[in-house]
């Protein structure tokens, strides 16, 4: 099993997060520090501004929620073939300790992959290695387009919207 921290090797979907995060993941100051495809883990931080704090100054239990969200569905996508995405069916999150402003660390890994459901667990730590949260979520595979279908679609000309070739017409 090999660290792509290690082997400079990210999978597709880490680089796509690279290269352009979701808004949501860059407001919660999401960055990917390390994962391992053949072992389904995960490993985020999360640079966590005041901005996310309620007013007693702990990190609003909602902020805490949209993270493990990120730490769950990154681990997800280790597992995703080109032209899926895996939609959240039901996600749990408990909230053990006040989770304060600084870096925190989260950990995903992937429970079991099915053909049609995939099954997560993870964990959001503080820098002094408290459990601040643990959460699991079940979600669904979806294939968008198969890589087949779109290399016809470019090859036919046709763009998204249209189908077999016809012109888009105005309402």
């Amino acid at each position: 099993m090999a660290s792509a921290r290690e082997t400079g090797e990210w999978p597709p979907n880490i680089k796509a997060i690279f290269k352009r995060p979701a808004p949501a993941s860059a407001y919660l100051g999401l960055e990917v520090v390390d994962c391992d495809v053949e072992a389904g883990t995960v490993e985020l931080a999360f640079n966590a501004s005041d901005q996310l704090c309620n007013l007693w100054g702990g990190i609003h239990g909602g902020m805490v929620a949209a993270m493990m969200d990120d730490i769950l569905a990154i681990a997800v996508g280790l597992t995703l073939e080109w032209g899926q995405i895996s939609p959240t069916l039901e996600m749990k999150v408990s909230m053990l300790s006040v989770a304060k402003p600084g870096r925190l660390t989260g950990r995903g890994r992937v429970l079991r992959r099915g053909k049609s459901v995939v099954f997560v667990e993870g964990e959001l730590l503080d820098a002094e290695g408290t459990l601040l949260a643990k959460g699991s979520s079940t979600c669904t595979l979806v294939t968008l387009k198969k890589k087949d279908d779109r290399a016809a679609d470019k090859k036919a000309g046709n763009k998204a919207g249209k189908k077999d070739g016809a012109a888009e017409t105005a309402a």
